[in-house]
């Protein structure tokens, strides 16, 4: 069963709508359909942390409690020209 959606558009998207639905000689509709249709296609289904969490914490950078004193250390190397 088709659901439908309302919604609003800027001015300027809104005018990009009408004239690739008149050159391709479809509904509006059908041009939104479409491109959410391939826009979600295209999204990746896993967080982009997800993607990545195995390797979180599985590399050593040879400094102690970085994570904690992270904004020192930078503050320390800025100082140090490096």
């Amino acid at each position: 069963m088709e659901r439908q959606l309302t919604m609003r558009l800027p001015a300027e998207l809104a005018a990009k709508l009408e004239r690739s639905a008149k050159r391709l000689k479809r509904k509006r509709s059908e041009v939104v359909r479409e491109a959410l249709e391939q826009y979600l296609d295209t999204q990746p289904q896993a967080r982009p942390i997800e993607r990545v969490r195995d390797l979180l914490g599985s590399v050593t950078s040879g400094r102690h409690a970085l994570g904690q004193r992270h904004r020192d250390y930078v503050i320390q190397r800025l100082r140090r020209g490096r």
